[in-house]
């Protein structure tokens, strides 16, 4: 079972990223949150990693910290929650608002994430919220490079808002690589070309800024 994985960052493509260790390049479905604190390719990277089997698929899934694979293994638990789904709850929010909006039960953000109606994220909250405890200790006694990382994963609705005065010209690479990645998270061709078009012209230099904005639009809209 392959547990962690160090090497070098040789492709990112939202959510899908490349790892070269030891002549091997593996590649690894990775939550947006844990994408923000890689850094540009050519980067080392140390990530944790879960090997999900399926009849018609075998893929690696990477997160930047230990307790966000526990999260993520925790959500592939529950019923009507796989992993496609678990990886874009973690690209929606990083590990301590989850928990926090567990504590909170917070349905509203949970349904912000897609494929996540009321009733599913009332039933995330229950089967898990007995775990919290547990995963909340994890959480705060991180220290360290995971601790580091976390707190550069910054929540997608918490980016600086000054990025909003500023006009770039992002190429249509960069445009089409965000909604490739929001597609691939669970998001309908619609929904992410229109979240990613009202933020393209924000200061967006690199596909994982779209992003980010374009998460923070999601969640926005759910809020109205």
């Amino acid at each position: 079972m392959i547990g962690r994985i160090k090497g070098e960052l040789l492709e990112k493509q939202p959510p899908m990223l490349l790892v070269e260790t030891y002549g091997i390049g593996y590649e690894i479905l990775a939550p947006m949150t844990s994408i923000y604190t890689l850094g540009e390719v050519g980067n080392q990277v140390v990530l944790y990693t879960h090997f999900v089997v399926r009849e018609d698929a075998q893929q690696l899934y990477g997160f930047a910290t230990k307790s966000d694979r526990r999260l993520f293994q925790e959500l592939i638990k529950i019923n009507g929650i796989g992993a496609k789904m678990a990886l874009a709850i973690l690209s929606g929010m990083d590990g301590k608002t989850l928990i926090h909006c567990i504590e909170s039960q917070d349905h509203g953000l949970l349904c912000s994430i897609p494929g996540i109606g009321k009733k599913t994220a009332e039933r995330l909250i229950i089967d898990i919220k007995d775990k919290i405890n547990k995963l909340s200790l994890e959480l705060h006694s991180l220290t360290g490079d995971n601790a580091k990382q976390l707190k550069n994963s910054t929540i997608v609705y918490q980016v600086d808002e000054s990025l909003s005065s500023t006009t770039t010209n992002n190429s249509s690479s960069i445009i089409s690589e965000a909604i490739h990645a929001l597609e691939s998270l669970g998001y309908k061709t619609k929904d992410a070309q229109s979240y990613v078009y009202k933020v393209k012209h924000q200061a967006c230099d690199n596909v994982e800024d779209l992003i980010r904005l374009a998460l923070k639009t999601v969640h926005q809209a759910r809020k109205k």
